[in-house]
């Protein structure tokens, strides 16, 4: 079997910081099972949201020459995703979702079919509401979405008390476990013919047609 591999995308503006914390308990269950992983930190600078000019529709790629692009090239590269995100008034970062709505819109098309989780920490509270955020980009898009044993959350306020929070490590964990599975799962499933959805072309309506 060829190997497999993960893409973890670190949103936070910390590149090892608490999210990161989480996101190394998944990689651990994945490269127990032999999936390849990169964590990619979308860093700190500037990240302009959409613009819904549709210039992506016509370039192929986001009018936004940066990192967005970069990351957009190399979509065939991975077999899954997972979106890790702080927690700031009850929603993923700032910078995450400009990043993520410009990626899935210009390119969601070489994610389709893969599966997809979030993971989320926080202080204190908000951690279900950024959850939930997250978890749309993959439900829009024809994505698996991979469940763990709890809503996928940590909590603390640095990375060593992260490291305190056993359920929430055991969340991690648990995840990395499923999607290695599901991974394996799809491999074996393409390996003895079986074939992908088949979807029917787009219908768009609105409210007032």
């Amino acid at each position: 079997m060829s190997l497999m591999k993960a893409l973890l995308i670190n949103g936070s503006p910390h590149e090892q910081g608490c999210t990161y914390t989480a996101l190394r308990e998944v990689e651990k269950s994945l490269s127990a099972r032999g999936i390849e992983t990169e964590i990619y930190w979308i860093g700190t600078g500037e990240i302009p949201g959409c613009r819904a000019c549709g210039g992506c529709r016509k370039l192929g790629q986001c009018i936004y020459h940066d990192r967005v692009n970069e990351l957009a090239a190399r979509l065939d590269e991975f077999d899954a995703v997972v979106l890790g995100s702080p927690v700031y008034y009850a929603g993923p970062s700032g910078q995450l979702t400009a990043f993520l709505d410009r990626l899935f819109y210009s390119a969601g098309r070489r994610l389709s079919g893969k599966p997809g989780a979030a993971v989320v920490s926080c202080r204190r509270g908000g951690a279900s509401a950024a959850f939930d955020r997250l978890n749309k980009y993959f439900t829009i898009n024809n994505m698996p979405v991979v469940p763990s044993q709890y809503w996928n959350q940590v909590h603390g306020n640095t990375p060593e008390e992260v490291l305190q929070d056993a359920e929430g490590l055991q969340t991690m964990r648990t995840l990395g476990e499923n999607l290695g599975w599901l991974l394996q799962c799809i491999q074996a499933g393409r390996q003895a013919g079986v074939e992908p959805p088949a979807y029917e072309p787009a219908v768009k309506t609105n409210f007032i047609r």
